[in-house]
C-alpha cells in the first residue's frame, strides 16, 4: 500500500507543486485543512512559503499533538517555513514555534536578501543517497540555528549555514525540493522510501 501523506494546508502558499512531486514519488497525498487530523497521520509534510506567525495560526492549537507524533517517530518533512516553525522561536515573528527542534530562526547575515536561486547542500545523511547533483532551489530570508545537534547539511551563503535538519524520523529543509528538478525529486523519493520503512 502506498505511503499516505497528510499535507498540511495552513492557509499560506501553493501546495500544488509539493503534492504533485510527492505523488510522482509514489505517495498518496491528502491535503489537510483541519490540523487536528495530523494527530492520526501516517506521515506529515509541512510545506514551505509564508510568514512565521501566519503559518502557525492554525497549528499552534494542535502543537502538543503534532509534536507528540514527531516524538513518537511518525515521519515528517518540513520545507522552508514548514521547517522553521519546528523551532522554538523566530526573529521573523512573535509567535512561539512548535519547539520540536531546539534553537531559533534568525535573519540571514548577508548583503543580498532574500537568498534566491540554486545553491549546494553538503550532507552525508542517507536522505541524500543517489542525489547526483547537490544543487537545490532556495528562497528565504531567515534560517534555523539548532541547539540540539539536528543540523544534517550545510550551504555556503555569505558564511556556512545549516540547511538540512534531522531529528528522529523528522527532516527539515531550508531549500525547496519540489522546485529543485531531478535533485529534488530524488530527495523526495528518498524521503518517501524512508517514511515507508518507518511504518
Amino acid at each position: 500500500m502506498p505511503l499516505r501523506i497528510a499535507l498540511a494546508d495552513y492557509g499560506v502558499g501553493n501546495l500544488h507543486s509539493i503534492r504533485k512531486a510527492l505523488e510522482i514519488c509514489g505517495a498518496t497525498v491528502t491535503v489537510v485543512e483541519d490540523m487536528s487530523l495530523l494527530a492520526d497521520a501516517e506521515c506529515m509534510v509541512l510545506p514551505g512559503v509564508g510568514a512565521f506567525d501566519r503559518t502557525l495560526e492554525r497549528l499552534l492549537p494542535h502543537r502538543e499533538a503534532v509534536v507528540g507524533r514527531m516524538e513518537d517517530g511518525v515521519p515528517c518533512l518540513g520545507i522552508c517555513i514548514g521547517m522553521q516553525i519546528m523551532f522554538q522561536e523566530s526573529e521573523e515573528g512573535d509567535s512561539p514555534g512548535l519547539g520540536y527542534l531546539k534553537g531559533r530562526v534568525v535573519r540571514l547575515k548577508a548583503p543580498r536578501i532574500p537568498h534566491m536561486g540554486w545553491n549546494q547542500v553538503d550532507s552525508e545523511d542517507d536522505i541524500m543517497e543517489g542525489v547526483g547533483d547537490n544543487h537545490f532551489y532556495f528562497a528565504h530570508s531567515f534560517h534555523g540555528v539548532p541547539d540540539d545537534g539536528s543540523a544534517a547539511g550545510f550551504t555556503d551563503y555569505y558564511g556556512r549555514i545549516p540547511t538540512l535538519f534531522r531529528k528522529g524520523n523528522t527532516y527539515g529543509t531550508q531549500f525547496h525540493p519540489e522546485k529543485s528538478s531531478a535533485s529534488g525529486l530524488r530527495f523526495l523519493r528518498n524521503f518517501v522510501e524512508f517514511a515507508e520503512g518507518s511504518r
